[in-house]
């Protein structure tokens, strides 16, 4: 092996100015003060001091108190906080410890959904291999990965891991970087290439740490090891960082704050109304913050955890695991999908797709000679799917045609194997067949067909053949083969040589998978836009791209993306277009990921490898490949596909709209519940205390934590409603509760409501013979009357709340359209409903409790059609609503 001069040893760069590694071999050597021998031990052991293991190191402990205590500052949680004070304060200590305990069990719930240890960067370093060849002393042995150093010169052949950045200094390799750069096909590596690349990772004598050696053999020396290296950059770049708050987190911040401003401001009011209607001013204070107690939904922070608990499990069914819970509304949020190519629009696996004669005619099978030829030339393993991928594509074609592709049987019988030389662009061997010899070739059809036989006017067909399968993005080798009668075996030259007959062209590439083209027409229905970050050339990822539907309106190249400035890419992201971002590096995903961001769109980010990690870490939702991906991305993502199927990110952005609706179809139902609770309180105020009390604060905390929790709940699990996906993404900065929310639960559901709640109660009163101001105290003769009139104010609420639920089920949809009984959960919680109020009104120690009564039969008959009115008229309202909307859109 030859050796280039080495300059007279400098002193050691210093750490911060490391060498360049493209510089010239004998100039890189001197500057790193190695040689091609190596390193001496104890050299090494010095550097090792010097520079540290070369290993990534894990910033930042574990912070789960930290996590743990963020869930109980919460601004619901706070206020439900402040809500069991208040219930101290009120007399009520039970009704404190039972919002405590929902507060405690929330905060645990949500704490142990979303708790994940950034293991990020540890699998980074998991990624890199346990040992390593290194010449040391001049001898090769194996050395601990982590005791790497620069300057050491690493021995590599085919089935190596690179376990440092380094330099070729001999020899020629074939290496799958596709973790690291996207691109699906082996790309090669040279000592005499000329580096002429634009991009450090692009250049044909660099090798980085962390890829794979499918083919060839030789010496390179480490330049950069730990986090100095390529894989050390992108961990750095996925270092930990505060998840920002979902747009659904950010919306029940200001429902907090909504509700904690009613509710003090409705106590407050209370009190002078309840000194003017008789009250003391301690009585009065006790009724406001008895009020102010009651108007805390003190259900709906679970409420909302167990809605993403169980879009959490849905999703689960449907091929995702999510981490975070807010992840599964994120994606219901999702305006662009920023997707990989290889192993998310394709399917990871190099196939045959496409066979052509030696006259350039396609074929549906190959020919006896073709199959025979590419078995025989290879060093791929199919049994073990070991070796380059292109040739295990290759020995599938030819297993398909009934060749023996069995690596034992192939070895025995080859004689002299020459490999892939990137210079040549050309792989053959000398095999044993029958009982002669054959040569067998393979090759890039520019450097193979000089050397064939052809005649005259082939060379045309072939061009146009060639032409027309390069256009379509296929990766094209010419097989070839020649028999050998010489007893001795020929040299490289003399075997692919001219003289060599043709046997045909095959076309590879790594196909879309078949379910994402329905899964982009989906988006485009939804309003999403696909745009594709990829590590890939341009034209391939072009042509994947138009293959599964995505518009591929302009393909900017990385070098171009580079160069660009940020408004000028701001401009660009701004139009309508899909876009192709080849050879995009991970700084550069971050940024059109960060770019779209500043513009207001929720963006989701797919990838698989090493270098999507960055992206999937810090863009809304990092969405990884469960199967073919690298445990980098899957750590660094929220969302891993466990059925690498990209139609369930699709999937996905449906469970989060449906979550999205549903958190605000049960924020409808408990707010339409604070009419006819606090209007009694009203009317008492307002009358001076001629009217007495119709609710007590007791049967308003039964109806806020016990008859309205299961409904609620039930109403989180509600199926999508039609037309779910043909909608287009909600606005940014959408709020939860709106105008039209607070219409219909406080202007229309909340005024039936009471209406129906006041009337039952001065019914039953009037029926009885009162008139306002008598007195209903104990011991009068209508308190047993004035006990009935409260309990059917209770059961009155309790009835609307049925009609309620039913309404809560669709915001515009009739109730028809999804089905009455579409939703069992719902069914179950107003059956759990009507026994708890039956409990209370008929079993002697909760009248006690709660101060009730027995109704008679014509007050339950009056209850009846309640749920029936509420209802209703909340339906005509909808199908008012969807008639305008259509006069609309034919307007």
């Amino acid at each position: 092996m030859s050796a280039p001069t080495i300059r007279p040893l400098a002193p050691e760069p210093a750490a911060t100015q490391p060498p360049d590694p493209r510089e010239p071999i004998a100039r890189l050597l001197r500057d790193l003060r190695s040689a091609p021998d190596g390193l001496s031990a104890r050299e090494a052991a010095r550097r090792l001091e010097r520079y540290g293991p070369n290993t990534l190191r894990v910033r930042g402990g574990r912070t789960w108190p930290r996590a743990l205590a963020r869930q109980f500052t919460h601004p619901l949680a706070l206020l439900l906080l402040l809500a069991a004070v208040l219930a101290v304060v009120a007399g009520t200590p039970a009704l404190a410890w039972a919002i405590l305990a929902v507060v405690v069990l929330n905060a645990v719930f949500a704490f142990v959904q979303e708790h994940q240890a950034g293991r990020a960067v540890e699998a980074l370093g998991r990624y890199l291999p346990p040992h390593a060849s290194v010449r040391r002393d001049g001898i090769v042995g194996s050395v601990a990965a982590s005791d790497l150093v620069p300057g050491d010169v690493l021995v590599l052949a085919e089935g190596d891991r690179i376990p440092a950045d380094a330099r070729l200094l001999v020899g020629d390799l074939e290496i799958d970087a596709s973790a690291l750069s996207g691109e699906s096909a082996a790309v090669d590596r040279s000592a005499t290439a000329v580096d002429d690349a634009t991009r450090r990772l692009d250049s044909p004598v660099l090798v980085w740490s962390g890829t794979g050696c499918v083919a060839g053999t030789a010496e390179a020396v480490v330049h950069a090891t730990g986090a100095h290296t390529e894989i050390g950059r992108i961990a750095a770049l996925t270092g930990p960082r505060r998840a920002g708050d979902s747009p659904l987190e950010r919306q029940v911040r200001r429902v907090a704050y909504l509700i904690a401003g009613v509710a003090v401001a409705v106590g407050i009011a209370f009190l002078p109304l309840g000194v003017a209607a008789g009250l003391s001013w301690p009585e009065a204070f006790v009724f406001a913050v008895g009020l102010l107690v009651a108007n805390v939904p003190e259900g709906l922070l679970p409420t909302i955890t167990l809605a993403l608990a169980g879009g959490v499990r849905a999703m689960a069914r449907r091929g995702a695991l999510v981490k975070r819970l807010s992840a599964v509304e994120t994606l219901g949020s999702t305006t662009v999908i920023c997707t990989d190519k290889t192993g998310t629009l394709t399917a990871g696996v190099m196939h045959v797709v496409e066979i052509r004669d030696g006259r350039g005619a396609v074929l549906n099978v190959p020919g006896a000679d073709l199959a025979a030829a590419v078995a025989r030339c290879s060093t791929a393993d199919a049994a073990a799917r070991t070796g380059d991928p292109t040739e295990l594509a290759l020995l599938d074609m030819a297993a398909a045609a009934g060749v023996d592709v069995a690596a034992g049987g192939r070895d025995a019988d080859r004689l002299v194997l020459y490999r892939f030389d990137p210079r040549r662009k050309r792989m053959a061997t000398l095999d044993r067949v029958g009982s002669g010899q054959r040569v067998h070739v393979k090759g890039a059809p520019e450097e193979l067909l000089p050397r064939c036989t052809l005649a005259p006017g082939q060379r045309a067909e072939l061009a146009t053949a060639i032409e027309a399968m390069t256009s379509r993005a296929l990766r094209v080798l010419a097989i070839a083969q020649r028999d050998w009668t010489s007893t001795s075996p020929p040299d490289r030259d003399a075997a692919e040589g001219p003289g060599l007959e043709l046997l045909g062209l095959v076309g590879l590439l790594d196909p879309p998978r078949p379910e994402v083209a329905v899964a982009v027409a989906d988006c485009h229905a939804s309003g999403i836009r696909v745009h594709v970050v990829t590590g890939d050339n341009g034209r391939t990822a072009t042509e994947i791209a138009r293959q599964v539907g995505i518009r591929a309106d302009r393909v900017v190249d990385g070098t171009a993306l580079d160069a660009m400035p940020d408004s000028e890419l701001d401009t660009l992201l701004a139009s309508d277009e899909e876009i192709i971002f080849s050879r995009a590096a991970p700084e550069a995903k971050l940024r059109i990921a960060d770019a779209l961001r500043s513009r207001g769109h929720v963006v989701a980010m797919t990838g698989d490898g090493v270098n999507d990690a960055p992206a999937l870490h810090h863009a809304d939702i990092g969405v990884a490949m469960g199967l073919s991906g690298t445990e980098v991305a899957r750590e660094a993502a929220t969302v891993v596909l466990t059925d690498d199927n990209f139609a369930t990110v699709v999937a996905g952005v449906e469970e989060g709209r449906r979550v999205y609706d549903n958190v605000r179809k049960f924020v409808l139902y408990i707010f339409a519940h604070a009419v006819p609770e606090v209007v009694p309180f009203l009317v008492f105020a307002l009358s001076g205390g001629l009217i007495p009390l119709p609710l007590t604060v007791l049967q308003i905390l039964a109806i806020d934590l016990g008859t309205e929790t299961l409904p609620a709940l039930a109403l989180g699990r509600e199926p999508a409603e039609p037309g779910l996906m043909a909608r287009r993404p909600r606005r940014a900065g959408q709020n939860v509760i709106d105008r039209s929310m607070l219409l219909r639960a406080w202007g229309l559901m909340g005024v039936v409501s009471a209406a129906l709640t006041m009337g039952l109660f001065l019914l039953v009163l009037l029926g009885a013979g009162w008139t306002p101001g008598a007195p209903t105290g104990a011991g009068t003769p209508l308190h047993l009357a004035y006990l009935q009139a409260t309990t059917a104010s209770f059961a009155a609420i309790v009835a609307c709340q049925i009609g309620t639920a039913f309404a809560a089920r669709t915001q515009r949809s009739s109730l028809r359209s999804i089905g009455l009984f579409t939703n069992p959960l719902l069914l179950g919680g107003i059956a759990f409903e009507l026994l708890f109020a039956a409990a209370l009104i008929y079993l002697p120690p909760l009248q006690a409790l709660f101060g009730t009564a027995a109704l008679p039969g014509s007050v339950l008959a009056l209850l009846l059609p309640m749920p029936v009115l509420v209802w209703g008229i909340d339906e005509v309202y909808r199908a008012v609503l969807r008639s305008r909307a259509a006069r609309r859109e034919r307007s």
